[in-house]
């Protein structure tokens, strides 16, 4: 039988998927998931809830680390399209709690709303991240105003793009784990792929599992994966080693520290763990 990757032009070269993991409440931590459905809206369950910040009207992001870290002490996970939220204190909340916008206001020390449907125009603050790292996280740090999600039709609460990926050959050797670049889908590589191979990708199409997807540019990276995640310490190298060995201008705004790929699925599809990823 014919190799349907073969068929197609895309090229199989001991690549897999590795993990897939979602995000169900922007900026929070998220699951790790057996199978993941993707299509032009993105992954299926990811970021399709976030905070409105009640006082400024920009989306909450930790990237904002000033006011929005403590995001990443609490965990959204789904079930059957039913979001929970897990607090610090071991406690949760459903999303649909009456109650849910008080308890993470009281959380984050702001007044924050819920929301489900992206707002049009939707924003978030995005202080220069290495300026965070030299600076201190409560510093008064300039940047941009990025609106998001320009890349993704629907309501989902996505930065630059539909999904993210990033290989376990970048990750091993910036020695941190996947979980704090936020990917949707982290791929295993071959012992002799090197790191930021990613770039390589931009412009052509990958099959993984049964959806076909493109990459669109490299993942420019903020202060997020330095930060504290839930029980993991701060890890300065997630974004320190990049802005040393691999930073290019993804979006007009200079020369950025990167790592992983930003992708668009063209063709929709369901992923699972194990299968296999062929690169156009």
């Amino acid at each position: 039988m014919e190799d349907s990757t073969a068929s197609s032009g895309l090229v199989a070269d001991g690549m897999y998927v590795h993990a897939l993991l979602r995000y169900p409440v922007k900026s929070m931590l998220g699951e790790a998931v057996a199978t993941l459905f993707v299509d032009e809206h993105g992954a299926d369950g990811d970021r399709r809830l976030a905070l409105l910040d009640a006082d400024t009207g920009h989306v909450a992001s930790a990237k904002n680390a000033r006011l929005w870290r403590g995001l990443l002490r609490c965990t959204a996970t789904a079930d059957a399209g039913r979001v929970t939220i897990g607090l610090p204190d071991g406690t949760s909340v459903a999303a649909d709690d009456p109650g849910v916008d008080d308890r993470l206001s009281r959380l984050l020390g702001r007044p924050v709303r819920l929301i489900a449907q992206r707002p049009e125009g939707a924003t978030l603050v995005r202080p220069d991240p290495e300026k965070l790292l030299e600076l201190g996280l409560d510093a008064e740090v300039g940047g941009r105003i990025l609106r998001i999600a320009q890349a993704t039709p629907g309501d989902a609460f996505t930065d630059e793009a539909p999904l993210h990926a990033i290989t376990t050959a970048t990750l091993e050797h910036i020695g941190v784990e996947a979980l704090r670049y936020r990917p949707n889908v982290v791929i295993t590589t071959p012992p002799d792929y090197r790191p930021y191979a990613e770039n390589d990708w931009v412009g052509r199409d990958i099959a993984i599992g049964a959806a076909r997807v493109r990459a669109l540019t490299a993942t420019s990276r903020c202060v997020v994966p330095t930060l504290e995640h839930g029980p993991l310490p701060r890890a300065p190298q997630a974004l320190r080693t990049p802005a040393a060995e691999n930073r290019w201008d993804t979006g007009g705004h200079g020369a950025q520290p990167c790592a992983g790929a930003y992708l668009a699925a063209l063709a929709a599809g369901v992923i699972r763990v194990g299968d296999r990823v062929a690169i156009g």
